[in-house]
């Protein structure tokens, strides 16, 4: 298996936009963050080119964004604590590699449910919960992507 699709897809909404905040951007791979206000520690991960499935990437690149997912990851962990780290990469609605990486914690909006779940309770101010502002968060996650 090789890249299978490495065009831009018309209507593909992570071919034509950024899909957030964006946080990081090398080459292969952008890091965004989510505007997502029940979970405010909500990045995702996302292939530049547009491949629908982790095996259609050669494995060097199969490497390179799971290294890239555990950078975020572990930023997550050490700045925020979180009750949970969830790492998901489905591409039903959105069929464009992409990972989410979310900070999870039992004070939220869902918890323990899955973030797509109904909400089990009203949060105000989660980013304010946090440990740190989101742009302090975001140039912390930048930084251990920049890092070789």
């Amino acid at each position: 298996m090789g890249q299978l699709d490495t065009s831009r897809v018309v209507g593909c909404e992570l071919c034509t936009q950024d899909g957030g905040v964006l946080v990081v951007r090398t080459d292969k791979l952008r890091v965004i963050r989510a505007l997502d206000d029940d979970h405010p520690a909500f990045y995702r991960v996302i292939w530049n080119d547009h491949v629908a499935e982790w095996t259609d990437l050669v494995p060097e690149n199969r490497s390179h964004i799971m290294q890239a997912v555990a950078k975020v990851e572990t930023v997550l962990r050490e700045a925020l604590s979180p009750t949970k780290v969830n790492l998901a990469s489905l591409g039903n609605m959105v069929p464009h590699l992409h990972w989410h990486v979310i900070a999870r914690f039992d004070w939220d909006a869902r918890w323990p449910a899955p973030v797509w779940a109904p909400k089990q309770r009203e949060v105000e101010g989660a980013s304010q919960r946090l440990a740190l502002p989101l742009a302090e968060l975001d140039a912390l996650v930048a930084s251990a992507l920049q890092a070789r």
